[in-house]
């Protein structure tokens, strides 16, 4: 290595690297030098207590170190399947290492050279065979800097050897890890007992034991969970110490008769949350709250009193929801219920001709409109508010970020209230959105029923025609909700314009209705009408009514291909029903070929509850899938995992929201700063704007 190589340099300028070798790291996430530090090994071997083949354990794994003594390639008589078997012997008894449909293999493994193989040990045909093992040629006898110790197995791809990976790896540790300033401060390391950075790096590297490695990890991981909510909690606090926004009156007389006509009463969950709401906009900070709530907990009440408190202070307020069905859907409930109290009410989509959009732009600029309602149109640049003082935000996940800034940008920095569609985890709530206030209505109105959920196959798809005949004949409605508009090659999968075609005539004495993304504005809304107004017995659709869809008639939902969906997906779907006094129920149909697959559909069947299935999906599919997006690498982390590490989540942000709280730009802690902003910089300016 040269003398001028730096952690930030390009890992191509690491000796024996080169472009070649460059572009290979790349696929692991090895792009600058520092990042070969943060390439974890995804298991060891622990070479310390070697088990000789004679001592392993038929169904268990294990490493062994062999001679190969021979090697055989042959074609299986039955099938196209190709055996690679190589005889191996530790001097305590001869094992078969086998592989299947392998090529190339038997060229690297000649008879007399050392191997160290992991895998699965079964015993076939009286002989000890270890299936489809990894294996790693040792050079010479044994490597003596790798005997005796616990050794680190990296991510590896086509062209990179494990034992290439470790020795670059090591080479950069040695030159590095005795420079490396740990940015923490030494009381943070002494309240949670963490070890300093460079024993943590070289320890998640080369442990001496299993403790030494899981406080290894736990270092690492806290750094990474750290520095996030420490830049959360540092653009929270510039946030407020930047901008003010108005004081609302809260309980003015406008919200105080909604609340009062309510022919209900409120759970004990929508008063706390109302209540924290309040004493966020009785204040000139502007608020940013997260709104959490499992489908039909009442968010969108909160919604409506927020906005009156807007109103009856003498400001707008405007709700964005992320489609025009849903922007339509808010409107009516709004506007019917609003609109006799004297609150104008209006809705702005891309749906509008330009004359009908002129006549709305000019209302909500001059003050006339008191609740503008509308999907992203309202983000475009000639929508311009006369004095809007509050922002409800609906389904925020599927908003990109910058879009919630645009929207906050149209007011004197508008207080903001963020509602998802269905339950976040907590630990990916503090991860993407730490900077918001959270609020969770964890309560269901009474008289909530469960729907009940069934897994059904294609062969039962007859005996799931009657049940829908059935239901509809007793005047109740069904949703038929497919996964495509139309069918293609590639995927196998019934398409909605199929399953229309299909039931209108299995179903040729009812009325079915198409609904589907790809409709014009004025077709949607006809559709959309007339379910809602009683006039379609069964709708066929695609996920377009996913969100905020509301017909108590409403008692049945099939889910076609259901395993196509996500999980958090499924529940905000079968959320359609269950919402009058009949017994509703959910149909998953479909055949899925994968156990992830199958695992959805059960734990749909297995739960009601919003916030269980968040954390199943999460653990499905990670966060950034949930996101819909990486978020820009916010939830990306090389070490932490958002399971695996809830606890030591909350404690990192204890510790950021209180460092912040005593030094608000880290003028103390210069190092821990330019960590930050080296790490998260890009991050906090897009991923985090708020």
């Amino acid at each position: 290595m040269t003398s001028a190589l730096a952690l930030s340099s390009p890992a191509r300028y690491i000796k024996g690297v080169g472009p070649k070798r460059a572009a290979l790291l790349s696929r692991l996430g090895v792009n600058r030098v520092d990042d070969l530090l943060l390439l974890i090994p995804r298991r060891y071997e622990d070479r310390r207590h070697l088990t000789p083949l004679r001592s392993t354990m038929a169904g268990g794994f294990a490493t062994v170190l062999a001679r190969v003594v021979g090697v055989e390639r042959k074609r299986a008589q039955k099938g196209n399947l190709e055996i690679v078997t190589a005889l191996i012997t530790d001097g305590s008894s001869f094992a078969k290492a086998v592989w299947f449909n392998r090529r190339g293999i038997e060229k690297l493994l000649k008879p007399g050279c050392n191997v160290a193989f992991y895998g699965k040990v079964e015993v076939r045909y009286g002989w000890l065979q270890i299936a489809n093992p990894e294996f790693e040629i040792l050079e010479g006898e044994a490597s003596p800097e790798e005997m005796g110790k616990i050794v680190p197995v990296y991510p590896s791809t086509e062209g990179l050897n494990q034992r290439w990976i470790r020795r670059k790896v090591r080479e950069v540790l040695e030159q590095f890890l005795p420079s490396i300033e740990d940015p923490l401060p030494q009381s943070l390391l002494a309240k949670r007992n963490l070890l300093p950075l460079r024993e943590a790096l070289s320890g998640i590297h080369y442990p001496e034991s299993e403790d030494h490695w899981r406080k290894s990890r736990t270092r690492l991981a806290y750094d990474e969970l750290f520095l996030l909510q420490l830049g959360l909690a540092m653009r929270r606090k510039r946030y407020e110490r930047d901008h003010k926004a108005p004081r609302l009156l809260w309980s003015g007389p406008l919200q105080v008769a909604f609340l009062k006509n309510l022919p209900f009463s409120l759970t004990s969950a929508q008063e706390r949350v109302l209540g924290e709401i309040g004493s966020d906009v009785e204040r000139d900070v502007p608020m940013n709250r997260l709104l959490q709530g499992d489908v039909g907990s009442g968010k969108t009440l909160i919604a409506i009193a927020s906005m009156l408190s807007a109103v009856d202070s003498g400001y707008q307020a405007a709700l964005m929801a992320p489609t025009e069905v849903l922007a339509r859907q808010h409107y009516i409930r709004v506007e019917e219920t609003l609109g006799r109290m004297g609150v104008r009410c209006a809705l702005l989509t891309s749906g509008f001709s330009q004359q009908e959009r002129e006549v709305r732009l000019k209302g909500i600029a001059s003050g006339e409109v008191d609740v503008i309602i509308g999907t992203h149109a309202l983000i475009q640049e000639d929508v311009a508010f006369f004095k809007l003082g509050l922002v409800v935000i609906d389904e925020q996940h599927r908003f990109g970020v910058l879009q919630r800034q645009a929207l906050t940008s149209k007011g004197l920095h508008p207080h903001v209230l963020v509602m998802t569609a269905t339950p976040i985890p907590r630990t990916l709530a503090i991860s993407v959105y730490g900077d918001l206030s959270m609020s969770v209505l964890d309560e269901l109105p009474p008289g909530r029923k469960d729907v009940a959920t069934r897994w059904v196959r294609r062969k039962e798809l007859a005996r799931l025609y009657d049940f829908v005949r059935t239901e509809a004949m007793a005047g109740h409605q069904v949703y038929w909700v497919c996964p495509v508009i139309e069918e293609s090659e590639s995927q196998n999968v019934t398409s909605v314009l199929k399953r229309y075609e299909n039931l209108r005539e299995t179903f040729a004495d009812l009325s079915v209705g198409l609904m589907h993304g790809q409709l014009k504005s004025g077709d949607k809304d006809e559709v959309y009408e007339d379910f809602v107004g009683g006039r379609l017995d069964i709708l066929v659709s695609t996920s377009v009514i996913e969100v905020g869809i509301d017909v108590p008639n409403a008692t049945t939902m099939v889910i076609e291909d259901a395993h196509r969906f996500g999980l958090s997906q499924l529940h905000q779907l079968r959320g359609r029903v269950g919402r009058g006094s009949h017994k509703s129920y959910c149909f998953l149909l479909g055949e899925p070929s994968t156990p992830e697959g199958v695992e959805r559909l059960k734990a749909l069947c297995a739960t009601q509850s919003g916030f269980d299935i968040a954390e199943s999906d999460l653990r499905l599919r990670g966060p950034g899938e949930i996101c819909g997006t990486r978020q820009h690498g916010i939830t990306d982390f090389r070490v932490a995992d958002l399971l695996r590490d809830a606890s030591l989540l909350e404690m990192a942000r204890e510790d950021a929201n209180e460092l912040i709280s005593l030094d608000p730009n880290l003028e103390e802690f210069p190092s821990l700063k330019a960590k930050l902003l080296a790490s998260l910089g890009e991050g906090l300016s897009l991923a985090l704007t708020g």
